[in-house]
């Protein structure tokens, strides 16, 4: 069974920083492209950022600038360094393998989530 398992959520005021995790099995990581999506409360889930196997990556426009997404191969481990943080970044932050594209259809495993809260 796939398991991604992310972590680094928590809560921030504006203008501060998060790193989020998610660690998966050698696998899983080595087959897959690692994608990062959030669902804000009431409104549906968006891609946000991703890397494929060979490091390259992908960041949705409006975020490019501030979040970075990284992975490291050792650790079988996918990063999203999201800094100046604003209270509209609040949401529930997924980690996805699969094909790596915007559209959560082409994603076939999902972590549980983390959150992250950003204060005014």
């Amino acid at each position: 069974q796939v398991q991604l398992v992310e972590s680094g959520g928590g809560l921030v005021q504006a203008g501060g920083s998060l790193r989020l995790s998610c660690a998966t099995s050698r696998r899983t990581f080595s087959m897959h492209g690692m994608g990062w999506f959030r669902q804000a409360p009431g409104k549906e889930r968006e891609f946000v950022a991703a890397i494929s196997w060979n490091g390259g990556t992908y960041i949705t426009y409006s975020l490019k600038g501030r979040f970075t997404i990284s992975r490291d191969n050792a650790k079988n481990t996918v990063y999203l360094q999201m800094n100046s943080l604003k209270p509209e970044d609040t949401a529930v932050y997924y980690c996805a393998a699969g094909r790596v594209t915007s559209s959560e259809r082409d994603y076939d495993y999902w972590g549980q989530g983390t959150q992250v809260t950003v204060s005014s």
